[in-house]
């Protein structure tokens, strides 16, 4: 293992390769949601469509990104890092040359593929390049950086949108990766797990994305085709013997991708509930805000985009603060309280309407979703309530279980809300349906917080002083949380 410290060369080097890998994955997800009507208008597409444009690309990155972290340990965290920047510049490219709706989910699908190889490198790159005593700072300034470059995304993208082309938020893509790959074959060391054993669990990763994509294409397409259309049934009925088949094949594999038996841990299974409620909700409700501002508050690209720098800002700054306060009082009553507040955000968005002022109706909700007190205490909670050993493992899963509630909420909430069809072109109908979806995202909260409030205990967190490996990153909305996370699982 390398001792590269912060403060040389190769330090700022590696640094600098991880932080534009991730951010370009980090950024495509987000980016893409301010183009969705001017792609939708362009291409001629349904809500529906939209709707895939998103969950393509979180479906794959959310089924294959635990194997992604294993392909590294086993071949080499370098050479999967760099694989998986090629596969996604390719299918950027692929992506800005769409010539259609289809084509194009289909490119976003191989972009998740590549995000999943990328991701989980770019963190286990850091953990296993520096030096012990310098790992904390090198994660915390990936986790600041990462989070400033998923800042300027919707900015970036409305910008591009509004002066060039739709198109070129994914073509941009292109010559950031071939830089990337530069930097990292130069000046990355490679780094591999010995002690990683056993075969690869590949086909628990196919049944996974298999249950994902069957379950995901019937609730979107239920409201379109209708419930008993043999292709809603039938994608149904797989996603639903896929998922059963999942469980049983890693109950019995020696080596599973997701060992079952972590869940047994009551604090680890009852932090991951509170995660899949949360980022529900926030997956769901980020989707359709950037595009109700543009169709329903006349916002432009660019506005409806740099609209949510401020929760991003205040996450940056109090994460680590709430980090801090969790473990000072626990996370129990932070995990509580959260989740009310955002309820209130979303309660307050509400008011935003034809016309809506960005001060007075816009950013009142979202300073009070910037101030959550749950993302860091969310994945702390999760890191710190197993082993150190299993530390990466309950980082990967939480970070999946994320990524999983907001594929799911963006294939429910909009058909919940009403919001199927030509709904985007319809001001009214959009604004309908965004306010019934605000009041289902307040309620699933406020579930939350009192799930929290039941379920998550105060223990008392030891350190051990050694660093834990962690093979992916933690949840995608949690930058600062990463930092206090492996703080409190050893990583000092």
């Amino acid at each position: 293992m390398s001792e590269i410290r912060m403060e040389t060369v190769s330090g700022r080097w590696i640094l600098l390769a991880t932080v534009l890998g991730s951010g370009i994955a980090g950024i495509d997800a987000t980016v893409v949601n301010v183009a969705l009507p001017t792609i939708g208008a362009d291409l001629g597409t349904d809500f529906a469509a939209l709707q895939w444009m998103v969950t393509g690309y979180t479906l794959t990155l959310a089924s294959f990104i635990l194997l992604g972290g294993s392909l590294g340990d086993r071949f080499g965290r370098r050479r999967i890092f760099i694989v998986g920047v090629i596969w996604f510049a390719v299918a950027s490219l692929l992506c800005g040359l769409a010539p259609n709706a289809g084509l194009l989910i289909a490119a976003r699908a191989l972009q998740g593929i590549g995000g999943a190889l990328l991701t989980p490198g770019s963190l286990a790159i850091i953990q296993a390049s520096f030096a012990g005593e310098d790992r904390a700072r090198a994660i915390g300034a990936w986790s600041g950086l990462g989070g400033v470059a998923t800042a300027i995304g919707p900015f970036l993208g409305g910008w591009l949108v509004e002066s060039v082309s739709w198109r070129w938020i994914f073509l941009i893509n292109v010559p950031i990766a071939a830089a990337v790959v530069r930097i990292a074959s130069r000046h990355v060391p490679e780094t591999r797990d010995t002690d990683a054993t056993g075969r690869l669990d590949v086909a628990g990763a196919i049944l996974g994305a298999l249950a994902l994509a069957g379950m995901t294409y019937a609730l979107i397409e239920a409201p379109t085709q209708g419930i008993g259309s043999p292709t809603v049934l039938a994608s149904g009925v797989l996603g639903l013997a896929a998922a059963v088949t999942f469980l049983v094949v890693e109950w019995r594999s020696e080596h599973p991708m997701l060992p079952l038996r972590i869940f047994a841990n009551r604090q680890f299974s009852a932090a991951n509930a509170v995660t899949f409620l949360i980022y529900a909700v926030f997956g769901g409700i980020f989707f359709l805000l950037v595009v109700h501002l543009q169709v329903v508050a006349g916002f432009s690209p660019v506005a409806s985009g740099t609209a949510m720098l401020p929760i991003t800002a205040l996450m940056l700054v109090l994460s680590p603060r709430a980090g801090a306060l969790s473990s000072r009082i626990g996370p129990r009553i932070p995990m509580a309280v959260g989740p009310l507040l955002c309820a209130v955000a979303l309660v307050l968005m509400l008011r935003i309407g034809p016309e809506a002022s960005y001060l007075l109706d816009v950013l009142p909700p979202v300073i009070v979703l910037g101030l959550s007190l749950l993302v860091a205490p969310l994945t702390s909670t999760a890191l710190s309530s197993v082993p150190e050993h299993q530390a990466g493992l309950a980082s990967g899963v939480n970070n999946a279980v994320a990524r999983a509630a907001g594929l799911i909420a963006i294939a429910v909430l909009p058909a919940a809300a009403g919001l199927t069809g030509d709904a985007y072109g319809n001001p009214l109908q959009f604004e309908a349906g965004f306010g019934t979806a605000c009041v289902i995202g307040a309620v699933a909260l406020v579930f939350g917080g009192l799930l929290a409030a039941i379920t998550i205990r105060n223990p008392a967190v030891a350190d051990s002083g050694h660093p834990a490996h962690c093979a992916v990153d933690g949840p995608p909305a949690a930058p600062g949380a990463i930092q206090q996370a492996h703080r409190q699982a050893g990583g000092r």
